[in-house]
């Protein structure tokens, strides 16, 4: 017996480009970290406010957008493989993405106030333990 029911699924979900985007996340953030640590390394060398001035430079910055672009790419193929349709995901990833960068990177803004201000000891978290 066959049955009638044709089954037509206009987009099949985007593995591909989720793993592509994993991949492209994880050198981003790579990237990010290599030259974050060498950024702190040189301002700890010189303590110049002009090494924490690269801190926000395009050097830091191209590689967080990068991880921001393949946050959203994953987490939109992520909501399409669960049965979203791109017009739903894209969207969605976007305006949390979007947010979450936000937020991180004003948070890293302000360690590294607070780094210029005290040294290493004002990111010392030790002193309130409990």
């Amino acid at each position: 017996m066959q049955s009638d029911i044709n089954y037509y699924f206009l987009f099949s979900p985007p593995y591909f480009l989720c793993c592509a985007a994993l991949v492209a996340g994880l050198a981003c953030g790579m990237s990010f970290y290599a030259t974050l640590v060498e950024l702190a390394q040189k301002w700890q060398a010189n303590r110049s406010s002009r090494n924490l001035l690269n801190l926000k430079g395009i050097s830091i910055q191209l590689p967080y957008v990068g991880i921001s672009i393949s946050v959203a790419i994953f987490l939109s193929s992520g909501l399409e493989i669960f049965g979203f349709p791109p017009s739903l995901a894209y969207p969605t990833a976007i305006i949390l993405t979007i947010g979450s960068a936000y937020f991180v990177w004003r948070q890293l803004s302000r360690l590294l106030v607070e780094l210029e201000k005290g040294g290493s000891a004002a990111m010392d978290l030790d002193i309130f333990d409990i």
